[in-house]
C-alpha cells in the first residue's frame, strides 16, 4: 500500500520555499490530507483501474474504471486542482513548489488517474498566458477548480514529434474559428469524470507560412457555452477509438476528430500563427510535472520493493546463521540503496527546478528575476530527461529485488514498469529534451545560465562538512570541474551541430549527474542544522546525510563515462 514520504517532502518544502512562514504553517496539513486521498482512494484504485481499463461506445462516449469518477469528484471537493493559481479565478495563490509535492502523491498512488490533473494545470497556464479576458473569465474558474478539465492537441497522423507537420485546418467565421483534423495520443481525450472538456488544439490558418511559424492554437471546447459559461450543445469534436497501450491502462489515450460534419467551433488562443508560444507556456511547467512523475512511480517501487525484501524469506545471508529476509543478503541491499538514492536525489533536484519557477515570478529586482528565469529553463530538460530516465532504472531495480515474483502481474510491479515506460516519450522525448538542453540553453547564451549554476556548485561548502569523507568532496569538485571543462570545448565546437546533436544525450545526463550530486549536498547540510529532536527524527536526518555521500559514491561516477564519450566524440571530429 502507498503511502507518501511526507517527512521528506515537508523537510524539502521548507528548504526551498526560504522560510516562507505564511506557506510553511499549512504545509505539514496540506501533504497529510493529500496522503489521505492518495492513500485511502487512489492507491487501491491503481490495480484494479489497470486491469478494468476504460471503453469507448460507437458515438465516441469513452468510460473510466470503477471508482475513478467518484475519486476525481473528492479531488474537486477538496480544491486540490485550485493549489497554484491566481485567486481571481477561484486559486489559492499557492506557490508552484508546494502544488509539485502533492501531484508527487497523486502519481505515485495512480498515474493513470493523476494526467487528468496535470493536463488541466496545463491547460489553466495557457489560457493564463494567451486567451481573452472573455475566454478566460468562461473557462478559468471551470478549469481551476477541476469542474472541467483540459486537454493538449499536437500530434497528428506522419507528424510525430514534427509540430511543424501538423494539417489540421482552421479558418475563421464570425467571432470563432472552424477546425477540421485528426489528432492521435490525447491523453484524456474524452471521459466521464467532468461535464466539459477544453482542448487546445493546433492547427493552421490559411495563408499561414509553411512550418512551426504557421501554427495557431485554438480552445475547442467538448460542450458549447454561452457568454455565461452555461453548457448547450455538444461540439463537433469526438473521441473515435482508443489506443491500446503498454501502460497507463486506466488513463484513456484517444484518437480525436474535430470538424466530421460543418467544422468544431474553437477560440484563438494567443495571436494568429504564434500558436507554440502559448503551447510551451503549457508545456514547459508540464514537462517539470512528467520529471515528477519519474520521482513519483520509482518512490513506489522503492517502498514496493522494500516492503518484499523484508518480507521474503529466502536463504541463509553471509554472517547470519539462518535463513531470513532478503534484504539481509548484500546485493538486495546494494539495489535498494540505489534506488532510495536515485529517487532521492531526482526528488531533491525537481523540487529545487519547480520553486526556481516560483522564484521567477517573484517581486525582485530585473537582474535576479533573469537569473532564476534562466535557471528554470536550464534545470526543466534536466528534471524531464533525468528524473524520468531514472525512473526506468528504479522500477526495473524493483522488478529485479521481487526475483521471479517481480516477473508475475500479481505482484504489481510489472504495472509500474509498463506505466513508467511512457515517460521518457512524452511531452518532447529525452532525446528533443537533450537538444534543448544544449543548443537553446547551452550554446545560444553562451552558457551563461550554465556557468551561474556552475559558479553556486563551486561555492558549496563542502570542506567543513561532517557527513562527506575528503575522497566524497574530492569527487564531487572534480566532477564540477569536469563539467566546467566540458561546457567550454562545446562553447569551441558549437558551429558544428551534427557533432553536438551526437554528444546532447551524454551531456545532458553528465550535467543532471553532477547538478542532482549538488542538491543531495545542499539538502544533507541543511538536515545536519535541523532540529533533531524537533520536526525532524533523527533516522530521518540520518538518512540525508547518508544519502549524499552514497549517491557521490555510486552514482556521481556516471559522469565520467558520458564524459569519455563526449571527448571520444569531439576527438573523433577533428582527425
Amino acid at each position: 500500500m502507498y503511502t507518501a514520504p511526507v517527512s521528506e517532502m515537508q523537510f524539502l518544502l521548507n528548504e526551498v520555499l526560504l522560510n516562507n512562514n505564511d506557506v510553511t504553517e499549512i504545509v505539514p496539513t496540506l501533504l497529510e490530507a493529500a496522503n489521505r486521498l492518495a492513500r485511502d482512494k487512489l492507491a487501491p484504485l491503481n490495480k484494479s483501474g489497470d486491469e478494468q481499463g476504460v471503453s469507448i461506445t460507437h458515438d465516441g462516449v469513452v468510460s473510466t474504471p470503477d471508482g475513478f469518477k467518484e475519486a476525481y469528484q473528492e479531488f474537486v471537493n477538496g480544491g486540490w486542482g485550485s493549489l497554484q493559481f491566481d485567486p481571481k479565478y477561484g486559486g489559492q495563490g499557492l506557490p508552484f513548489v508546494l502544488a509539485a509535492s502533492i501531484q508527487e502523491m497523486w502519481h505515485a498512488a495512480n498515474m493513470s488517474w493523476g494526467i487528468c490533473p496535470l493536463l488541466t494545470q496545463g491547460t489553466v497556464e495557457a489560457v493564463s498566458y494567451g486567451a481573452t479576458e472573455r475566454l478566460k473569465n468562461i473557462y478559468l474558474p471551470k478549469l481551476v477548480s477541476g469542474v472541467w478539465t483540459g486537454t493538449m492537441n499536437l500530434t497528428e497522423p506522419g507528424a510525430g514529434s514534427d509540430v511543424g507537420a501538423i494539417k489540421t485546418k482552421a479558418w475563421q467565421e464570425g467571432g470563432h474559428y472552424l477546425i477540421k483534423g485528426q489528432k492521435i495520443f490525447i491523453t484524456w481525450g474524452d471521459h466521464d469524470m467532468a461535464e466539459n472538456i477544453a482542448h487546445l488544439v493546433l492547427a493552421r490558418l490559411p495563408n499561414a507560412p509553411d512550418g512551426v511559424k504557421g501554427i495557431s492554437l485554438f480552445l475547442v471546447p467538448k460542450m458549447l457555452t454561452d457568454s455565461k459559461g452555461e453548457l448547450g450543445q455538444k461540439n463537433d469534436c469526438r473521441a473515435i477509438s482508443l489506443e491500446k497501450k503498454i501502460g497507463l491502462h486506466g488513463s484513456p489515450t484517444c484518437v480525436m476528430s474535430y470538424g466530421d460534419n460543418s467544422g468544431a467551433i474553437g477560440y484563438l488562443v494567443g495571436e494568429e500563427n504564434k500558436g507554440l508560444e502559448c503551447m510551451f507556456a503549457m508545456m514547459n511547467n508540464a514537462r517539470l510535472t512528467v520529471g515528477l512523475q519519474g520521482v513519483s512511480v520509482a518512490d513506489r517501487a522503492c517502498q514496493q520493493a522494500v516492503s518484499y525484501c523484508n518480507e521474503r524469506i529466502q536463504g541463509v545471508a553471509i554472517g547470519f546463521s539462518e535463513p531470513g529476509p532478503i534484504i539481509r543478503h548484500a546485493d538486495v541491499k546494494r539495489m535498494l540503496t540505489l534506488m532510495q538514492v536515485l529517487t532521492d536525489g531526482a526528488r531533491s533536484l525537481a523540487y529545487y527546478a519547480c520553486a526556481e519557477v516560483d522564484q521567477s515570478k517573484a517581486i525582485i529586482t530585473p537582474t535576479k528575476a533573469g537569473l532564476h528565469k534562466r535557471r528554470v529553463g536550464l534545470l526543466t530538460p534536466l528534471v524531464k530527461c533525468w528524473c524520468t530516465e531514472i525512473a526506468q532504472e528504479v522500477v526495473n531495480l524493483g522488478i529485479q529485488c521481487h526475483g521471479g515474483a517481480g516477473y508475475i502481474e500479481e505482484t504489481g510491479v510489472g504495472q509500474l514498469f509498463r506505466d513508467a515506460r511512457i515517460l521518457p516519450i512524452y511531452e518532447g522525448t529525452n532525446g528533443i529534451q537533450a537538444m534543448d538542453f544544449i543548443f537553446r540553453k547551452v550554446v545560444s547564451d553562451e552558457a551563461c545560465a550554465l556557468n551561474e549554476l556552475i559558479q553556486e556548485m563551486n561555492l558549496t561548502c563542502t570542506s567543513g562538512t561532517t557527513f562527506l569523507t575528503k575522497m566524497q568532496i574530492e569527487s564531487y569538485g572534480q566532477a564540477v570541474k569536469v563539467l566546467e571543462d566540458t561546457a567550454s570545448l562545446i562553447l569551441n565546437n558549437k558551429s558544428n551541430k551534427k557533432l553536438l546533436g551526437g554528444i546532447a544525450f551524454d551531456f545532458l545526463m553528465m550535467t543532471s549527474v553532477i547538478a542532482t550530486a549538488w542538491r543531495l549536498i545542499e539538502s544533507a547540510a541543511a538536515a545536519s542544522k535541523s532540529e533533531i529532536n524537533g520536526t525532524y527524527l533523527k533516522e530521518f536526518v540520518h538518512t540525508r546525510l547518508s544519502n549524499a555521500g552514497a549517491f557521490i559514491d555510486t552514482v556521481l561516477p556516471r559522469h565520467l563515462a558520458h564524459h569519455s564519450i563526449i571527448q571520444h566524440l569531439l576527438n573523433g571530429s577533428l582527425d
